[in-house]
């Protein structure tokens, strides 16, 4: 079987203002503490110390690996709350949503070396009520299956690979509810498709579970008719999580569709 590759991730505006102001304002700290301190009236070793706290600001997110791994919770709250700070400026500046997105871009980043030696065993895959077409009867929110596969919305194109590979899936009307279900399931990894906003809150809820997020697309307006990649979606699921041993797997039956 041949395996869906991975997009690149593209954080470098997250990165660049992560890492760059700190940088900056350690490098600005040091040069005063070189010049002449007394004229300014700032003791030099208060500068060091306050460019070495500029400089251990920016050392998480060079962690990678099992480094990583243990302090993986608190970096992301740490990480979330930069973009919290600066999400107003990044509001005023036209730039909201491409500062949310790198972030979660960096997230992603994060979470694939995460796997990259040991792929997830129970992994929870979290989809939006409306990607289903607004109009359809079918009560996919009770019941996955219950999808019409007419092909006019990404459940239809989603649903062969949840009842093939017998993937968790749980699909929600309410952020609340997805992330009372995702706690309630314990995964050891979260793919989630959702809207900008709802990716960036659910990364601040759900700290402590790795989670690839993968944003959707809004050709008509929010919560009406949107849709994602599947095959992204796909590619994810194939590079992070184990797949099930054939021999333990028995492929879902419809009944009743001819």
């Amino acid at each position: 079987m041949t395996q869906h590759p991975l997009p690149l991730e593209r954080p470098r505006l997250f990165i660049a203002v992560r890492r760059g102001v700190p940088l900056t304002l350690a490098a600005a700290l040091m040069v005063l503490a070189v010049m002449e301190p007394a004229g300014l009236g700032w003791p030099r070793g208060w500068l060091v110390l306050g460019a070495m706290a500029c400089l251990g600001e920016v050392w998480p997110t060079f962690k990678t690996g099992r480094t990583y791994a243990r302090a993986r919770t608190a970096i992301q709250r740490w990480d979330a709350g930069w973009v919290w700070a600066l999400r107003p400026l990044f509001r005023r500046i036209g730039m909201e949503e491409a500062w949310i997105l790198s972030f979660c871009a960096w997230n992603n980043q994060k979470v694939r070396g995460l796997f990259r030696d040991a792929k997830a065993r129970r992994a929870l895959v979290l989809l939006p009520h409306c990607i289903q077409m607004a109009r359809c009867k079918a009560d996919v929110l009770t019941d996955l299956s219950s999808c019409y596969e007419c092909g006019l919305c990404p459940v239809g194109d989603f649903l062969p690979l949840h009842l093939n590979r017998t993937w968790d899936t749980r699909i929600s009307n309410r952020s609340h509810k997805a992330y009372r279900e995702a706690r309630a399931f314990r995964p050891d990894l979260i793919v989630a498709v959702s809207c900008t906003d709802r990716l960036f809150k659910g990364l601040v809820k759900l700290p402590e579970v790795p989670c690839y997020v993968i944003p959707l697309q809004l050709p008509h307006r929010m919560c009406v008719d949107t849709t994602f990649s599947v095959p992204h979606l796909l590619a994810a699921m194939e590079t992070l999580v184990e797949p099930r041993e054939a021999e333990r797997v028995v492929p879902l039956r419809r009944e009743g569709i001819a």
